[in-house]
């Protein structure tokens, strides 16, 4: 099947006969049995040929009307079914786009799926919070009111987001550009984290820098610093991590006393 994808996306064959391997390769996204990114060997591996494959759908969907209750939409792409069956739990006008995966005992709250991603089991996406094309949600995962996982479909090689098992991002955060909010990770409220924004561990006697990656356990906010320019210093934004989780710190109200001595707003 990922031969005659990579074969009509690369324009060797037309791309009428790739239809029945993309309406495929969409449908057992949809059902979780083959994701865009999976963890190898402790390494996040992507599949760029179901990207394309999700390109390919794109290109050979029509649009279409469609009611669901006294809402109207004009689209492409369906929305996802079977809902009680699947043991997930959406509420209105909580929207998972078709080609999306929430595994059972994932909670979504009127926020959007795009297609593409998986939601872990036990995690929730709160309130206006979207979660981008491919974006990996791992399990037990908080995403807070109004946080924004970007998406990543092109080029079909570029790793998704990936949000790992037991993470916290809090209210009105934005995560992008592929970074990896590692296991247990905190995000407090607004913090915005892309490929290229430095994250800064300031806990220890010397500064240790990181990009596109929050790593496990790291409790982080938002931050600034200085650079200078011909015309004056200003501040940058920048990411600062300033404590980790530990053992102790893992169960939900402990959590919370753990943040509330650290200052950190979620």
């Amino acid at each position: 099947m990922s031969d005659v994808i990579e074969a009509a996306y690369a324009g060797s064959i037309p791309i009428e006969d790739a239809r029945d391997a993309v309406n495929d390769t969409i449908a057992a996204l949809d059902r979780g049995e083959i994701r865009v990114a999976e963890k190898i060997d402790g390494e996040w591996v992507v599949h760029a040929w179901i990207k394309e494959a999700i390109l390919l759908y794109f290109r050979l969907r029509d649009m279409e009307t469609f009611e669901v209750g006294p809402f109207e939409f004009h689209d492409k792409i369906p929305i996802k079914h079977d809902l009680a069956g699947q043991g997930v739990r959406v509420v209105p006008p909580g929207t998972v786009r078709y080609g999306a995966h929430c595994e059972p005992g994932s909670i979504v709250m009127p926020g959007y799926v795009n297609i593409g991603a998986r939601v872990g089991a036990g995690s929730m996406v709160d309130t206006w919070a979207t979660v981008g094309s491919c974006a990996q949600i791992g399990r037990d995962v908080h995403l807070a009111g109004g946080v924004g996982i970007g998406g990543v479909l092109e080029p079909p090689g570029a790793r998704p987001v990936i949000v790992e098992d037991g993470a916290f991002i809090g209210s009105r955060c934005i995560v992008t550009e592929g970074a990896i909010i590692e296991e247990g990770a905190v995000l407090g409220a607004n913090t915005t984290i892309t490929g290229s924004i430095p994250i800064i561990d300031v806990t220890g006697p010397e500064p240790i820098e990181y990009r596109g990656r929050v790593p496990a356990g790291a409790v982080v906010v938002q931050g600034t610093r200085p650079k200078v320019f011909p015309a004056g210093t200003y501040q940058l934004q920048c990411a600062l991590i300033i404590g980790r989780r530990t053992d102790r710190t893992d169960e939900k109200t402990k959590l919370n006393d753990f943040l509330r001595d650290l200052g950190v707003q979620v």
